[in-house]
């Protein structure tokens, strides 16, 4: 088991991290169109990921948490505020999906979201491009605001939560052996 041997704050964000993959892992498939869409689903998810993002997440990574069974490299500790606005990125992303949750699929809005979610999703599910560091989502330099989903399409809502999940791990996280 991966958590085996953690205790603590250890094991208490790797619980988190669990908790928050399950999520992504539960709406992915709806995100492709491969089970029916259920906006309330995407709220319940959404909020669960919430919170576990933003501050709830970076006070789980106090300073010496690290080594024995943690996945976090020491630049968690070493560039702590580009690690604290990722985990601000994450929370600000994941409110952004739940309040996106009634627009829907793009597909079903006929904006076409098959190219946008085979790349998005993979980001998260261990390759893809990540959004840029330092900057704002989707490519701005303007960092994008909750309000700013509120007629976005669930699943661009979507990518950006995986994206800034995948941002995170390619800096701060050790690869899966």
């Amino acid at each position: 088991m991966a958590h085996s041997g953690a205790t603590g704050v250890v094991l208490e964000r790797m619980q988190g991290m669990s908790a928050m993959a399950k999520k992504l892992k539960t709406l992915s498939p709806m995100m492709r169109g491969q089970v029916p869409y259920d906006a309330d689903v995407v709220r319940r998810e959404a909020g669960a990921m919430i919170g576990h993002a933003g501050e709830q997440m970076t006070r789980l990574f106090p300073e010496g948490s690290g080594g024995g069974v943690s996945k976090a490299l020491p630049s968690v500790w070493e560039n702590s505020e580009e690690f604290a606005a990722l985990a601000q990125e994450l929370r600000t992303a994941a409110e952004g999906l739940k309040l996106s949750a009634g627009n829907g699929l793009a597909a079903a809005q006929g904006n076409g979201s098959e190219s946008m979610m085979g790349g998005a999703t993979d980001g998260m599910m261990g390759g893809g491009s990540a959004p840029a560091m330092g900057g704002g989502m989707m490519g701005s330099d303007l960092p994008m605001t909750t309000e700013m989903f509120a007629d976005m399409p669930t699943d661009r809502a979507f990518a950006m939560v995986a994206q800034t999940c995948s941002a995170c791990h390619q800096k701060f996280r050790k690869e899966d052996k």
